[in-house]
């Protein structure tokens, strides 16, 4: 596997950069933790004026968004985070992964921390503003994981192995046009992937015998994750002028994840042959 120096140190300091200079803003940088042990962050609120049940319906939905983004990293981090990037069984995905970006399990296992923060902050906030949170616990054991040996065998609330992924973002976020001004819709960067049906992860231990097939499948995942996370950028502007409680505060991070997945996806290479 080929690594560029240059290009992984400078990835990694863009990257430093944007989580010392933007998520220390928002709702990522509360830790699941903290409200764990009962911090007195919402504690001054509990006497202001409540939520307007239209901020306590965006917080709701909010919230679904977190909780089903948590599943989706979740899975990922399963089979490519950190915590098994040295596992053998797991190694010709994790390879698939690295091609895109040299720190890419450490993505995701940071990514799916954050989405678990930001579930447990959503979650936190409504209690403390005497709401009960949405659950989507009813749902969760409708879909089957990765058969893998190592992958916790529960039922998930999303499917990564049978995936059509809008590339669209791709090149929507590097043209000048607009759609709302005339402009015709975006082409799909890899218009493959919005037909039939593709796996973003291993779903039996038969995907990870041959290693082309398996960076097929990581490819797939890299697109994936801007196709995540880019929904979430526009989701949270929009809303965020429709609320009326001035403590109301969206997090940033949603669009420093789509920057960052839009810079790994353009070091996605083609798989030469696949089963």
């Amino acid at each position: 596997m080929e690594k560029s120096g240059t290009g992984n140190k400078q990835g990694a300091a863009r990257r430093s950069f944007l989580k010392k200079g933007v998520l220390g803003v928002g709702a990522a940088a509360v830790g699941a933790g903290l409200l764990a042990k009962g911090s007195p962050l919402f504690a001054q609120e509990h006497e202001g004026r409540s939520l307007s049940k239209g901020d306590v319906a965006i917080l709701q939905l909010l919230l679904a968004a977190e909780i089903i983004e948590t599943d989706l990293w979740q899975q990922y981090k399963e089979l490519g985070g950190v915590e098994v990037a040295n596992n053998p069984t797991f190694q010709p995905y994790v390879n698939g992964l690295l091609q895109l970006d040299g720190d890419m399990p450490q993505y995701i296992s940071d990514n799916t921390d954050d989405e678990i923060s930001h579930v447990a902050f959503l979650r936190a906030y409504l209690k403390s503003k005497g709401h009960e949170p949405i659950s989507l616990d009813k749902f969760a054991h409708n879909l089957a994981p990765s058969s893998v040996p190592g992958v916790p065998q529960t039922g998930r609330l999303t499917n990564l192995k049978q995936l059509k992924v809008d590339t669209s973002w791709w090149t929507r976020y590097r043209s000048k046009e607009n759609v709302d001004l005339g402009a015709p819709a975006f082409p799909q960067a890899v218009p493959s992937l919005h037909e039939g049906q593709h796996p973003a992860i291993p779903a039996t231990l038969a995907d990870l015998s041959d290693a082309n097939h398996a960076q097929a499948i990581a490819n797939t995942a890299g697109f994936h994750f801007g196709f995540i996370e880019q929904a979430g950028t526009s989701l949270y502007a929009t809303l965020s002028q429709r609320v009326s409680s001035p403590k109301f505060c969206a997090s940033p991070s949603v669009s420093v994840g789509r920057k960052s997945c839009t810079s790994k996806s353009g070091t996605i290479r083609p798989a030469t042959r696949l089963r």
